[in-house]
């Protein structure tokens, strides 16, 4: 999985560590620890340039 470079892989200050922000239900959760899936559905890249080449 490419979680480095998604917008919900955070860094938690408190925690001292990065974490997904994502709420996974139990089913998917369930699914990611088996290893089912192949790539994330909420995958959105951390494009922090994707505004600027919006507004030009």
């Amino acid at each position: 999985m490419q979680c480095e470079s998604c917008v919900y892989y955070v860094y938690d200050e408190e925690l001292d560590c990065y974490s997904c922000l994502v709420e996974l239900d139990e089913d998917e959760y369930s699914r990611f620890l088996r290893g089912e899936c192949r790539s994330c559905p909420y995958y959105r890249l951390d494009d922090e340039y994707g505004v600027v080449r919006h507004q030009m």
